[in-house]
């Protein structure tokens, strides 16, 4: 909404097992094969949109429980970010069910910024998608803040938790104190501005030496001193509470614009990260994209085709922020539309014609004449 591939030997102290070995590429053929495997050809159209033009709603997270399908997203309201819940019996038909953090009127550091997003959830390409406990808690991640108004102030990452069932409608707990800062003392010069969207996955295989990886995109000063571009780097953690980073750069770079919002599915031995991209090259350009890997650390990154762009009239501004699932061999990719208008809501796109949907963004107040 607002709008590199490194060796190892660069990381710091958490990444000294990966300078043993040299980093594995994902071969050109292997990039095609997982393209086919994800494309989504067909967009069936919006599944959630806002009940006015003053709100906006983004950054879908789907998952799986009782036989039904939940998503968690995020509306701004021109205060800031709440995070809400929807249901549906099918992948297509949604139903907003409420609210699951919301504004505080408190002095707290995250009372005006709530963004939440779905962590520890299976992540097998075509299987269960299901929100996963840990130490007896579900766990959400989000970004937070104090400042009211669009993404205002300094935005960090923190971590709330529910000790009942996450596909009902209840308020979410919160760690007392954020786990990502752009103060922290680990802070590297990417993310030493502002910390935006986070997924959080169990790598049981501990890959990295650690349980829990964090995948985020943030700003900071640049190693030209320029800031602006917001680039995608790791986290880690072995309790879901005290988490550090992993290494001093980010790992996927593009320099310039949005590399951001990253989602992690398992197809086979690959990881794919699927993430979008924004202005780069100063263009104005948005899209979703992906990147491959085999430790989770170093990332191929896909260079041909986008997997989604703009190309109808509910997304022919922006068509961006990816969460994909499969099931039952179709296929659905979910992502933030955003038409001309500038207003914002849910899509999906299909590997499989499914129709179109019948939703569309409330009208736009029409100006009266003076």
């Amino acid at each position: 909404m607002r709008m590199s591939f490194l060796m190892a030997m660069f990381f710091g102290s958490t990444a000294i097992g990966f300078c043993q070995t040299k980093p594995r590429t994902v071969s050109a053929q292997k990039m095609q094969e997982v393209y086919k495997t994800i494309q989504t050809p067909y967009k069936y159209g919006l599944v959630l949109v806002p009940s006015d033009n003053s709100k906006k709603i983004d950054c879908p997270s789907v998952f799986r429980a009782h036989g039904k399908w939940f998503m968690t997203y995020i509306e701004f309201t021109g205060r800031g970010y709440q995070t809400w819940l929807a249901e549906s019996p099918d992948l297509l038909h949604w139903v907003t069910k409420g609210k699951l953090m919301s504004f505080s009127d408190t002095t707290d550091w995250d009372n005006n910024q709530k963004a939440g997003y779905v962590a520890l959830e299976t992540f097998d390409w075509g299987g269960e998608y299901q929100w996963q406990k840990y130490n007896g808690r579900y766990w959400m991640s989000y970004f937070g803040g104090n400042k009211r108004g669009y993404e205002a102030g300094i935005l960090s990452l923190g971590m709330a938790y529910n000790l009942n069932d996450p596909s009902k409608v209840a308020e979410w707990k919160r760690l007392a104190h954020p786990i990502l800062t752009p103060k922290d003392a680990d802070v590297s010069w990417w993310d030493n501005h502002t910390q935006y969207k986070s997924t959080v996955i169990w790598d049981k295989n501990k890959l990295t030496g650690h349980p829990f990886v964090m995948y985020y995109n943030a700003n900071g000063d640049s190693l030209d001193k320029k800031r602006g571009a917001e680039r995608i780097g790791m986290a880690v953690s072995d309790d879901m509470i005290h988490w550090q980073r992993f290494g001093k750069d980010p790992v996927l770079d593009h320099h310039s614009g949005i590399t951001g919002d990253p989602m992690i599915q398992k197809i086979g031995n690959l990881y794919v990260m699927f993430y979008f991209g924004a202005f780069w090259n100063h263009s104005g350009q948005v899209f979703n994209k992906f990147a491959c890997s085999y430790d989770l650390v170093h990332w191929t990154d896909w260079t041909g085709k986008p997997l989604i762009e703009a190309s109808e009239p509910f997304d022919n501004a922006f068509a961006h922020k990816s969460f994909v699932v499969k099931y039952k061999g179709i296929v659905y990719h979910f992502y933030c539309a955003v038409d001309k208008a500038w207003q914002r809501g849910i899509a999906v796109a299909t590997s499989k014609d499914m129709g179109k949907s019948a939703l569309h963004f409330v009208a736009p107040p029409v100006k009266k004449k003076k």
